[in-house]
């Protein structure tokens, strides 16, 4: 997909979770250049820290990133009506944190994601393997679960050097 073609898919996407930039799986240029280069240390994969992630709840999302300067997986995770941001260490895949999600545009977004979920018939990890059977040489970085046209669907970010692109797969 050219880069072009890419902004509006994202936009909307940002529109659908409640502007939560940071759960949308939108990077700039700049957090582009630092994700491929972190990536490279990274022994996990978006679908091992979502499997890592699982029994502290449902994984209705996950996304590579970099804070402070580190590489961190994050998978939003919903149980028993509550939600939470499990980070999973990108070198060993043990779960290293959990925080509660309780306001703002963090929580709006992981309503949505959720919401697509319960409707769900294949879990995030089938989604990320199905865009990466689509798209070989890249790596997945994000997975967020969405309600489109009354449909859930996955939109799965892929990286590949510089180059990032956006598969929609069906969850249903």
């Amino acid at each position: 997909m050219k880069r072009g073609a890419l902004l509006p898919l994202v936009s909307s996407v940002v529109l659908l979770l409640g502007s939560s930039v940071s759960w949308a799986g939108q990077y700039d240029e700049k957090e582009r250049a630092e994700l491929a280069q972190a990536l490279k240390g990274a022994k996990v994969s978006l679908k091992q820290g979502i499997v890592a992630s699982a029994p502290k709840g449902k994984p209705i999302s996950g996304k590579f990133e970099v804070e402070d300067g580190k590489l961190q997986l994050s998978v939003y995770t919903a149980k028993g009506g509550g939600f939470s941001e499990v980070v999973v260490d990108p070198k060993n895949g043990r779960v290293a944190k959990v925080e509660a999600i309780e306001g703002g545009e963090d929580l709006t977004a992981a309503k949505a994601q959720a919401d697509a979920m319960t409707k769900a018939k294949t879990p995030l990890g089938g989604a990320v393997d199905a865009a990466v059977k689509k798209n070989p040489g890249f790596r997945p970085v994000s997975v967020i679960a969405a309600l489109k046209d009354g449909h859930p669907v996955a939109d799965v970010t892929l990286i590949k050097g510089d180059e990032l692109r956006t598969a929609s797969e069906r969850l249903d």
